[in-house]
């Protein structure tokens, strides 16, 4: 096909060379032979999986010269519209007044008091959150400038499937235009100009996390073992549960032994049961990422720029809430992918508690609750009584989807719970004590 018309809107937002050729890339896998699936004969179970706990046991914390080598880089461009929000999602409140965003920049003042030194925080926003953050982020004097801690993140044409040119929608020209997954990391790195603007400060390693993941914390002691393991990209994962089997996995491909990522959507329908069987396939993405940003520059610069991501192809209509609209592609490419593009690139199992991340209300409520334990540095942990294990929460789906249902619910006392089961209308008094398994 013909990229032209592609590229001639992409240049006409002002889209950077590294994004459109990005997702030239994306078309190009697309419009190939290439499959974009991965069946189960091509991998194997995920093998040289590295323990987090063995790793850190015995390793000294960063000392300030490496902190000063690293940046925290935080994807920041969800909306949380799921829950009923219309801003930035890190702006949702978690403890009365501290926001996810509060808690991020506490965590990035605690490093600089450790280091002495103004350690980097660099925030991936999209077109929708870049305004509310910074206006949130006014409060911080070292934060408030959007030249030093802002990275937008880009968007793409979604592709109208006869032709793959890029959709035309007059009704609302914004539907035109899709994120493209937070694989987009790596091409904002380049065209915004971040990346060789962090390697000219001689920052070295970057750690990446979702901002909704407040478990992610950048630790100084894997900082320490990252820097001199010599690994130009490490993924934190975690063992799959019941309630993990339909997300992305981690395997090992037979052809070269690489550690690769699978989403379900580049499973076959036929290696379904295979995906979901978290005994075979132990390990899953927690989307955090730690990345040699000199190892990332090799890799570009020996693919003509471009990480050559796998590419995921979702069927939409150019009205996502229309059906009777133009049915249209949308790519988008995944960070964790990545792991396939750096030879030496390994896998660590890390700690459930450095997988929090906050995706519906009953995972707020848990936040809320006097169960997780918040320090003044940003540092999460679960409230003793917990003994380790967090309570399980599950609200009802239909009443308790937005954010104002679960602020009408209140927020009892969950440190001595072990389930929390709500499936109907309810009010509780703020701090109300349970204990055990709780139905209402």
């Amino acid at each position: 096909m013909n990229f032209d018309s592609i590229e001639r809107k992409m240049q006409g937002v002002g889209l950077s060379r590294a994004a459109i050729d990005a997702f030239r890339h994306s078309v190009g896998v697309l419009t190939s032979d290439q499959s974009m699936m991965i069946p189960e004969t091509e991998i194997e179970p995920a093998r040289d999986v590295a323990d987090w706990d063995a790793l850190v046991a015995s390793t000294p914390e960063a000392d300030a010269a490496l902190l000063a080598q690293a940046v925290l880089v935080k994807l920041n461009g969800g909306l949380g519209t799921g829950m009923g929000l219309q801003k930035a999602k890190s702006l949702l409140e978690i403890k009365p007044g501290v926001t996810f965003l509060d808690t991020i920049v506490r965590q990035v003042q605690n490093l600089r008091e450790k280091a002495q030194y103004p350690v980097s925080m660099l925030l991936m926003n999209s077109f929708s959150t870049s305004e509310d953050t910074m206006a949130h982020l006014a409060q911080y004097a070292d934060f408030a400038d959007a030249s030093k801690v802002e990275m937008l993140q880009n968007r793409v044409p979604k592709l109208v499937q006869e032709t793959l040119e890029p959709v035309e929608f007059p009704a609302n020209p914004e539907l035109e235009w899709c994120p493209p997954g937070h694989g987009d990391i790596y091409p904002a790195l380049v065209g915004s100009g971040w990346l060789e603007k962090l390697l000219a400060a001689g920052v070295k390693y970057a750690f990446v996390s979702n901002s909704d993941n407040l478990g992610a914390q950048l630790d100084t002691r894997f900082l320490r073992w990252f820097a001199e393991s010599g690994a130009p990209f490490v993924m934190e994962v975690t063992r799959r549960t019941e309630a993990d089997k339909k997300g992305g996995h981690l395997a090992t491909r037979k052809a070269d032994g690489q550690p690769i990522l699978r989403e379900v959507a580049q499973c076959p329908a036929e290696d379904i049961a295979a995906f979901q069987d978290i005994e075979k396939h132990q390990y899953f993405n927690t989307n955090n990422l730690w990345i040699r940003l000199d190892a990332l520059k090799e890799v570009l610069e020996a693919n003509d720029g471009v990480l050559p991501l796998p590419v995921i192809c979702n069927s939409k209509t150019v009205d996502p809430r229309d059906a009777s609209t133009q049915a249209v592609y949308q790519l988008e490419t995944a960070m964790g992918a990545a792991l396939q593009c750096f030879p030496g690139a390994r896998a660590v199992c890390v700690p459930r508690s450095r997988f929090f991340p906050v995706k519906t209300c009953s995972d707020l409520l848990l936040l809320r609750s006097d169960a997780v334990e918040i320090d003044a540095a940003g540092a999460m942990k679960l409230a003793p009584e917990c003994e380790g294990v967090a309570p399980v929460v599950l609200l009802d789906g239909k009443l308790y989807k937005l954010v104002e249902s679960l602020d009408a619910l209140g927020v009892p006392s969950l440190k001595h719970v072990s389930k929390l089961v709500v499936s109907k209308p309810h009010a509780f008094a703020p701090g109300e004590p349970l204990s055990g398994e709780v139905c209402i």
